[in-house]
């Protein structure tokens, strides 16, 4: 025989047919899931972090490298006829001190001013505050390598100056420089924070945890702290983690003296 089954009632099958959904972490006020914001969030701040620290990195490497390869000996060039010598690490370092005395967070901010609000706009402001820390390693680098009898040899074969920088040196002062590059992934997480935060980092639709506690910070006093807390704990954890990774490599490396801003 068959097996026969009782007919649904009406409500029953509406109820049959509608399809749960679990929220995690809850929603906002707004009906959107924490949970999903939070992992859009993590998109948004490894974004900012890693094109922050190219950015850096494209700046600071070739000023550092001139400054400590041409530190004893200034390149010359003639003008009106006058042979004169340009002080390349003179210049390259008092422009370095320069943004080194003003406080990072205040330049980050004018800088973002400056280009306007947006998410873009972070990661250059961001990455054009954090060349000078790269800076600083790669002159102290140059300046240590380009006394070994490898380079020495390099100059009386008649290398330009160029080979020898970027064939010769700047692969063997690349460990610190990695170090210093995990060090400033974590500051340019916070910072990309703190921007979100006081409203002119990434905007909406855009979905940064600096923004999450900003917009989530008046539900702290209303029973709803996780809301405010939930971001927060996400940047002090990434922002620790790449802090271990960094000493993790300089350990491994075994760099020693190089520490942030």
């Amino acid at each position: 025989g068959s097996l026969m089954t009782a007919p649904l009632s009406g409500e029953a099958r509406v109820q049959a047919s509608l399809v749960e959904k679990r929220f995690l972490l809850g929603t906002d006020s707004f009906g959107r899931d924490v949970l999903s914001r939070l992992m859009a969030g993590t998109v948004i701040s490894l974004s900012v972090g890693l094109i922050a620290v190219l950015i850096s990195l494209l700046i600071g490497i070739p000023l550092g490298a001139l400054a400590g390869y041409f530190r004893a000996e200034a390149p010359t060039f003639r003008l009106f006829g006058r042979v004169r010598r340009w002080p390349v690490d003179d210049v390259i370092m008092w422009l370095v001190n320069v943004v080194w005395s003003i406080p990072t967070l205040l330049l980050v901010i004018a800088i973002t001013l400056a280009l306007g609000k947006g998410f873009v706009q972070v990661f250059i402001a961001v990455g054009l505050t954090m060349w000078v820390e790269v800076a600083r390693v790669v002159r102290g680098e140059v300046v240590r390598v380009r006394e070994m009898e490898f380079v020495e040899a390099a100059k009386a074969l008649g290398y330009t100056p160029g080979r020898i920088i970027f064939r010769h040196i700047l692969p063997n002062v690349m460990g610190p420089v990695i170090v210093i590059s995990a060090a400033n992934f974590a500051t340019a997480i916070l910072m990309e924070a703190g921007l979100s935060f006081l409203g002119i980092g990434a905007q909406l639709p855009m979905v940064s945890w600096g923004g999450m506690i900003r917009a989530y910070y008046p539900y702290i006093a209303t029973g709803l702290p996780h809301l405010a807390m939930l971001p927060g704990a996400c940047i002090m954890v990434l922002t620790l983690a790449f802090m271990l990774v960094g000493n993790g490599l300089r350990d491994a490396l075994d760099t020693r003296g190089i520490t942030g801003r």
